[in-house]
């Protein structure tokens, strides 16, 4: 099976990923909506079997592209019946290759609206994430911003992630801190994230946040200056 639930009508698939060398696989979230229509995060590559395990589900009908680097599998849906695609502010302009439907801001589109909220990640236009949060069961979906590697065993991955004080630490990389240019900008987004009910955390990269969630978010965002 390449999915698994972890929460109210919300499961996870995990996959290997290589990036220069680097282990650091990668993760998508399905949430089932109220109307049975699917809303995939972070696609990864589609198989007949992952297929297979979807459509059991529900109809796939929303795939989300979260920021500017997970975006590399939206072809293999794109070419579903019924599929609308989404992206950040600039992605369009990325990946002139993809039709999007629609581009991601503040305000959440009808399909999902009052089941998904979302927060663009401002301040950080390297990465132009935006964060999503499934009401029912109280998860936050981020790709990128944050990491949460226990431990790796692949050495030169290990490395690396002690190099961005990412090895056994919940939250942003080194180098996605070193690259937010406005501190203020994210810290206002990171205000207005710590609003939502937070239970558990689902990472692009690492493991599942499961425990004091909404703390170890707060703690792992103070590097940033009071708005």
């Amino acid at each position: 099976m390449h999915l698994r639930p972890v929460g109210p009508e919300l499961w996870v698939c995990d996959r290997r990923l290589r990036v220069a060398g680097l282990e650091i696989g990668t993760r998508m979230s399905v949430i089932r909506l109220r109307d049975g229509g699917l809303f995939l995060h972070s696609p990864v590559a589609l198989d007949a079997s992952l297929r297979a395990e979807l459509d059991a589900l529900g109809e796939i009908r929303h795939v989300v592209a979260p920021n500017l680097h997970h975006h590399l599998y939206l072809a293999d849906y794109r070419a579903l019946p019924g599929v609308r695609v989404y992206g950040p502010p600039g992605l369009p302009d990325k990946k002139r290759s993809m039709r999007f439907d629609a581009v991601l801001t503040e305000a959440a589109p009808e399909a999902w609206r009052g089941e998904i909220d979302q927060q663009p990640f401002a301040g950080a236009s390297f990465m132009g994430e935006v964060v999503f949060c499934h009401r029912a069961s109280r998860t936050l979906l981020v790709a990128d911003l944050l990491f949460n590697f226990v431990e790796c065993d692949h050495t030169p991955t290990r490395w690396w992630l002690r190099a961005m004080g990412a090895l056994g630490r919940f939250g942003p990389p080194r180098h996605v801190r070193w690259l937010i240019r406005d501190r203020q900008a994210a810290r206002r987004s990171a205000d207005a994230i710590l609003q939502w009910e937070i239970e558990r955390i689902v990472v692009g990269h690492g493991v599942l946040l499961v425990q004091s969630a909404r703390r170890v978010l707060r703690e792992s965002l103070e590097f940033l200056p009071e708005a």
